[in-house]
């Protein structure tokens, strides 16, 4: 393709050309002086060619959605100097590494792969292909061109928690959990400490699908719970087949990832939403102006990456409050959801009285707390 530094040259030569021809035409003027050099235009800078590779199809409503907004928040935001580009249902398995292969041989200097089990396969070709930055969502390996990044899904399950414990007439709370990885027990822990943040007496159930986008599964998981009592649901998957089946059957439940109220009105509590423009915003100017760290980053309602929206109408005033102060406490760094005293549903004391859990220790989670019935998958 010819380039635009190419087609400049070519215009000015034929200009040159045609000046020259009509010169030798008049045979009685003299020679033309020659024309000035016209200095050589600026070289325009470069664009970024950005990469998004997604778990799930871009309308799930959820986790890979709100991926999408924010690719195209930052497209918006930065215009021409930034070029994006998206694959999605891309699976956690070697064919995420032949996407990522084909998006750097197109060009693209920074890939965003946004689920959990592509961890290995982008370790493998960033080791490959050292000047490609590569931002991997929900892991935990890192390399001189691999940042990690993870937003607290765990504050806004806690937010949902308190609404559950406070809207729950059964005191008989659900799960439907994907992966049982600690990201995920992790959430499943936090929504059962918000709830009995409100009623210490409530009980909670999980049902495992063992995916992360598989709306019959999820479905079905959601039926489970409501059969065995489960007035309230919160899911860690990624589509509204949760909240469509608490909405068929009369159950209450919560959107997750993305607002997902429009899905089942009747039945939604609230959505506990994760805003990645924020992060993916930074990611880019850091680039852009060539300071791009490696590291790991972790936003949550502080940063803006993380909330509650969409609370139902019927939701009594002195839970709106309990929320309300809970995200102030959030975003002031007054509150933080992991504080001691906290058991495990075996009645193992896992955190003292007034104790704060590290990054260490949430990122390590894979136990049940009090009140969860069963054991993780896979926990000794």
């Amino acid at each position: 393709m010819t380039t635009k530094r190419a087609l400049i040259k070519m215009i000015g030569l034929s200009a040159v050309s045609l000046a020259a021809l009509t010169a030798c035409g008049k045979k009685d003027d003299a020679p033309a002086a020659p024309a000035a050099e016209a200095p050589a235009p600026a070289a325009a800078a470069e664009k970024l060619k950005i990469g998004f590779m997604y778990v799930s199809p871009v309308g799930d409503g959820g986790w890979t959605f709100q991926h999408e907004l924010a690719r195209k928040a930052i497209q918006e935001k930065f215009g021409d100097r930034i070029e994006t580009a998206m694959v999605e249902s891309v699976p956690e398995s070697a064919d995420s590494e032949r996407v990522m292969r084909d998006m750097v041989g197109q060009g693209n200097g920074l890939i965003f792969a946004t689920s959990f089990g592509y961890q290995e396969f982008v370790q493998k070709v960033a080791a490959d292909m050292p000047q490609v930055r590569f931002e991997h969502a929900t892991g935990y390996k890192q390399a001189d061109n691999v940042a990690i990044y993870d937003a607290k899904t765990f504050e806004g399950a806690y937010l949902a928690g308190i609404v559950a414990g406070g809207m729950s007439k059964t005191k008989t709370v659900g799960v439907v959990a994907s992966v049982p990885i600690p990201e995920v027990v992790r959430n499943i822990n936090s929504f059962v400490l918000g709830a009995q943040s409100v009623d210490p007496a409530i009980k909670a159930k999980v049902v495992w699908v063992n995916e992360w986008f598989a709306p019959p599964k999820e479905s079905e998981a959601a039926a489970t719970l409501i059969n065995g009592g489960v007035d309230v649901l919160y899911q860690n998957t990624n589509s509204p087949a949760v909240l469509k089946t608490a909405e068929e059957r009369g159950a209450r439940a919560f959107g997750k990832d993305g607002d997902m109220s429009a899905f089942a009105p009747k039945a939604h509590l609230g959505s506990a939403v994760i805003d990645w423009t924020p992060y993916y915003s930074k990611v880019v100017q850091d680039t852009l102006d060539g300071q791009w760290p490696a590291g790991s980053f972790w936003w949550g309602v502080k940063e803006g990456a993380m909330d509650l929206v969409k609370i139902a109408d019927d939701v009594p005033q002195d839970i709106l409050d309990k929320v309300g102060k809970a995200r102030d406490g959030l975003k002031d760094g007054s509150f933080a959801v992991w504080t001691g005293p906290i058991k495990d549903n075996s009645g193992k004391e896992v955190l003292g009285a007034g104790q704060v859990a590290d990054d260490a220790f949430l990122t390590g989670i894979n136990f049940y707390v009090n009140g969860v019935e069963g054991k993780v998958p896979g926990a000794q």
